[in-house]
């Protein structure tokens, strides 16, 4: 659901439920701001990590199929990806079907620097758990299967 029109109609739903959303929203967006300030590279855009995180779990990618899955419109995703190149951290190689397309990879430099990155914010991460007490942390393990299901609906 990317509009407005489009979302579930909470008018007709408990008062717990509309809450419930927006406590949702407005935690998971001050928690991903919090994680983002946890970058290794502070010369990437949020942008630049996002494509290079996409790249990493999905492997090689045309940009439009980058722009699909990040998106962007694919003449955004082309200057992306060719200032990724030109930071040494995707490399375009031709697609093997069709000469016309490119096909992008992330290079070693990223792999390194995207694992250097997962490592501060889990640290970060982790100390913020730490907080927590054991009931509250059993809720968060159970629930992170669901909020990865919403992160990729």
């Amino acid at each position: 659901m990317s509009y407005a029109k489009d979302m579930p109609d909470l008018s007709h739903g408990s008062a717990d439920d509309v809450a419930a959303v927006n406590a949702l929203r407005s935690a998971v967006m001050r928690l991903s701001r919090r994680l983002k300030h946890q970058r290794v590279d502070e010369s990437l855009s949020p942008t630049e990590m996002s494509v290079l995180g996409t790249l990493s779990l999905c492997g090689s990618a045309t940009p439009g199929e980058l722009a699909r899955k990040e998106h962007v419109q694919p003449p955004s995703m082309t200057r992306i990806v060719a200032l990724l190149e030109a930071k040494g951290l995707v490399r375009l190689e031709p697609h093997p079907d069709d000469r016309r397309q490119k096909v992008v990879s992330q290079t070693e430099q990223a792999e390194a620097m995207l694992e250097e990155s997962r490592t501060k914010r889990n640290a970060w991460l982790a100390t913020m758990v730490e907080g927590l007490d054991e009931e509250e942390w059993a809720k968060l393990r159970a629930a992170a299967p669901v909020l990865e299901k919403l992160a990729h609906l």
